[in-house]
Parts: C-alpha cells; sequence; structure tokens
C-alpha cells in the first residue's frame, strides 16, 4: 500500500507505522486516519506480521487530531460529526483489538487523540524528554479516542478524571509515576530498547500471545469463573498446536524454540 501520511516498514516479522506529518507534529488528518485504519486491517490479516510498532517522524509522536483538516477525521467533508467520530473509533479498535502485540514508541509530543492512539496499544515505551497530554478541555471537548474507558482501567479513575480535567502537559517521569507508561528510555537508546521488545514479541508464540492479549483486554468485563473458563478453552487450543510441542521439545532438549504461528 502507497502511504502519503504514514511510513510502513517490515522487517522480520516486525511492522513499524511511523506517522508522518512532521511539519505539524504529526496532527492525524482524514487521510492519515483512513491510511492507519487500512494498515491495520491489513496487518491483521498477514500471518508474516507479528508485532506492530507504532511512532511518529520528526520528534513528535502525535500531537492529535487535525482540527483544521476541511474534510474531518473521516475524510469526507460531508459526513456528519457523528459518523466521523464513529471512523475514529474504528481506528481505535482496530489497534486496541488487534490479535497481535504492539508498542507505542512516544517520542515528543503525544497529545489528546495521539495518546489515545499510544494508549490503545498493548506497551508503551516513552523517551525521557518526551511528554502526554490528555489536552482535550483546554480545546473545550470531552476526551475522545478510548480515553474514557483506557484512562481509568491504566491508572484509576481519580486520576483519570485529574489527567482529563486539568489537562496538564505531563514529562515522562510524571507519566510514569501516574503508571501511563512500561517504560521511560533516554533518547539515544528508545530505538535500540523498542527493537529488542519487538524482536523478543516476534519470536514468540503468535496463537498464544494472540490469545493471551484478548484474555488480558477481556479481563474487566468477566467474572473470576468467566476468566477461569476462557482460559481453559485457551489452553485447550494452545496443546493442539505445533507450537506447544516445539516448546516442548525446547525445553527437553535445552534450546530456546522456533515458534511457525501453527
Amino acid at each position: 500500500m502507497t502511504a502519503e501520511t504514514i511510513i510502513v516498514e517490515r522487517d522480520a516479522g516486525v511492522v513499524t507505522v511511523t506517522l508522518n506529518r512532521p511539519e505539524r507534529k504529526n496532527a492525524a488528518n482524514g487521510m492519515m486516519w483512513q491510511e492507519l485504519h487500512a494498515t491495520l486491517l491489513e496487518v491483521n490479516r498477514r500471518r508474516e506480521d507479528r508485532v506492530l510498532v507504532v511512532t511518529g517522524a520528526g520528534g513528535a509522536f502525535c500531537s492529535g487530531a487535525d482540527i483544521g483538516d476541511p474534510k474531518g477525521i473521516s475524510g469526507d467533508s460531508d459526513d456528519p460529526p457523528l459518523t466521523r467520530m464513529r471512523f475514529l473509533g474504528s481506528v481505535m479498535l482496530a489497534l486496541h483489538g488487534l490479535p497481535k502485540p504492539t508498542i507505542a514508541k512516544i517520542n515528543g509530543i503525544a497529545a489528546g487523540a495521539g495518546l489515545s492512539l499510544a494508549l490503545c496499544c498493548d506497551l508503551t515505551v516513552m523517551s525521557s524528554s518526551a511528554r502526554l497530554s490528555e489536552i482535550f478541555s483546554r480545546r473545550g471537548l470531552s476526551v475522545d479516542g478510548g480515553s474514557s474507558w483506557l484512562l481509568p482501567r491504566l491508572i484509576g479513575l481519580h486520576r483519570a478524571k485529574e489527567l482529563a480535567y486539568f489537562a496538564d502537559t505531563l514529562s515522562a517521569e510524571e507519566a510514569s509515576t501516574f503508571g501511563l507508561v512500561n517504560r521511560v528510555v533516554a533518547d539515544d537508546e528508545i530505538d535500540a530498547f523498542v527493537a529488542d521488545w519487538a524482536r523478543r514479541l516476534a519470536a514468540g508464540p503468535p496463537i498464544a500471545l494472540s490469545m493471551t492479549k484478548k484474555l488480558l483486554n477481556d479481563s474487566a468485563a468477566v467474572s473470576m469463573a468467566q476468566a477461569l473458563e476462557d482460559e481453559a478453552r485457551c489452553q485447550t487450543v494452545n496443546f493442539t498446536t505445533e507450537d506447544t510441542r516445539e516448546a516442548m521439545r525446547a525445553f527437553a532438549e535445552k534450546r530456546e524454540p522456533y515458534f511457525t504461528g501453527k
């Protein structure tokens, strides 16, 4: 797929999507949302794509939705506001529900819908000079992009309200204290750190990791009894796979397993 606003690179099972509007701090216009959505659907379909990394070009992650785009979020100026916002929701759901591990590599600013995009990923790694903001209230807006669902689950209801009400800009240290990110890494080390995590995940068992992601994402909405039942079904599937048999052989032979996703 030829894209205008994102760069898609593939290397040994790792797909890196770079938001590429650096002159606007990667503010996401309608074209970017459309290209992101199409790319997420493609990564979902491609068996050889095992891990997704989302990052930004030019020293920023994403400064939010480009509210100055005359075509709007959906890329069609004739769409009513609700249709536009529902399209944004479909992008966030495609990322959050992608049945493969995802990593947000946050460099520079991640604000508004850009922060929501990062939080939709499974893992978040932030450079030490990066900044985060739930900036919506400063623009006279309520939170969107899934933040009303994500924030309370990540950091608790009271802290979520603090971030959403005041729309303060957090340093990497403050974001880590809040529990918004997995790791804070020095600016000159973040590329190598994320590359190592991505390689390790790409070498993991795709079926098992996919089911683990689903179990964890669903955990807040189910009872303990239901979670145990869901785990039992997933584990039953795992025992039928070649990957689990390979893991058992590798353990017996004292070597690293080679997973194929079968």
